[in-house]
């Protein structure tokens, strides 16, 4: 141990680096290399976006907006939740907009946890999930999911690990990295559950409008009595192509949200002005490049998902995000071994599932973020690959 390791906090150290990032990382350093490794939209945020935000700049719009964000941001984030899912919330009490929905979540969690508080975590999640609770003292319960049923998760499953100190449940759909979407049946289940034990539901949905064929997204803050038990976070980042815009938002019960604005206000202090001036812009000017996107999207997951289950990687439909999590077992590896290899001897760089949790350790995460035809050429290298190996 050297001389500073010893002033690092305990819960920080327990966090492992992003099994993401380091993929991402190998590949960016290698221009032969294909990544299907991020997740992240390849369509370049559209220019009614681009061009509101640069008109904010020529009207002299560089200073802190309001801790929550701009009125203009509130008011159309509340229209689109109302307009969408028949949800109300108060844009002076109830939302503020933050630097994307990972800093929401931490905001979220600061907010709630005290130490040793648990939070029920289903995996395979978003990296981000244990990592928020972790950091805020808090202990993620994780409970597993299986790609039997679409990695969907239920109420009664989920009450099995609830105990004294349980104080949330964090749930994602669409699911980063399954691409699953959970069925309206289980939403039910667990608004039931967390109604019977006191809970409040911290739900990502940051992939709503991302959704394909007869799925559909089911909006938890919408079921019966759920309102006042759910942290809502969303985002501009994948629905609208605005990853680097850093813009997302948290929605819920005006105490909760005040208590969450209060870390965010001392941490950040506001989001971008700029971008929140380009998210007006995508709610209000969105539809018809969200509609785009999410055909093209849709074409390109139809050919992955046929190609993977005609090459033996056991793949289920993939109904909403922008990701397919293919069981790789078949190759006589495990995820891990399986991206570094192809990574190594094709050139295609992929997500080993045991990033996103112990049960997709037998899987990999490949996201369709990428042109068709970059997504053909992975495929024919995964070809090669499962010629030698499958």
């Amino acid at each position: 141990m050297s001389n500073t390791e010893r002033f690092i906090s305990k819960r920080v150290a327990a966090v492992p680096p992003s099994g993401i990032r380091k993929f991402f990382d190998i590949a960016a350093q290698n221009p032969k290399v294909i990544s299907l490794s991020i997740g992240e939209p390849d369509f370049v945020t559209p220019k009614p976006f681009i061009d509101a935000a640069k008109a904010s700049l020529d009207r002299g719009e560089t200073a802190y907006t309001s801790n929550s964000g701009t009125l203009a941001l509130r008011n159309a984030i509340s229209r689109k939740i109302s307009a969408l899912y028949d949800v109300t919330y108060d844009p002076d009490t109830e939302i503020f907009a933050t630097v994307g929905v990972s800093e929401g979540m931490n905001a979220v969690a600061n907010a709630m946890c005290d130490f040793g508080d648990e939070v029920i975590v289903p995996q395979p999640c978003f990296v981000a999930y244990t990592a928020a609770v972790q950091f805020a003292g808090g202990v993620a319960v994780t409970v597993p999911t299986s790609g039997i049923n679409g990695f969907q998760i239920d109420g009664e499953t989920i009450e099995r690990y609830i105990t004294v100190r349980t104080k949330a449940i964090l749930i994602g759909y669409p699911n980063n990295p399954t691409g699953g979407v959970n069925s309206m049946e289980n939403m039910l289940s667990i608004a039931r559950v967390a109604e019977k034990h006191d809970l409040i539901v911290w739900s990502d949905e940051v992939y709503d409008r991302l959704i394909y064929g007869s799925a559909k997204h089911v909006c938890f803050a919408s079921l019966p009595g759920m309102r006042e038990r759910t942290i809502m976070f969303g985002g501009f980042s994948k629905d609208y192509a605005m990853t680097g815009w850093r813009l997302g938002y948290v929605c819920g019960p005006k105490t909760l949200v005040d208590a969450a604005k209060k870390v965010h206000q001392y941490i950040i202090m506001s989001a971008p002005t700029m971008s929140q001036a380009a998210g007006v812009a995508a709610l209000e000017q969105g539809e018809p490049f969200v509609a785009s996107m999410v055909a093209e999207y849709d074409r390109r997951r139809t050919l992955l998902v046929r190609e993977l289950n005609n090459m033996s990687l056991d793949c289920f439909e993939p109904r909403g995000a922008f990701y397919a999590f293919p069981n790789v077992s078949k190759s006589g590896m495990n995820g891990d071994a399986f991206a570094n290899a192809l990574l190594a001897e094709e050139e295609v760089a992929l997500v080993p599932g045991g990033a996103f949790g112990d049960c997709g350790r037998d899987h990999v995460r490949i996201a369709y973020a990428q042109s068709y035809e970059k997504i053909e050429i992975a495929l024919e290298r995964m070809w090669k690959f499962m010629r030698r190996h499958g």
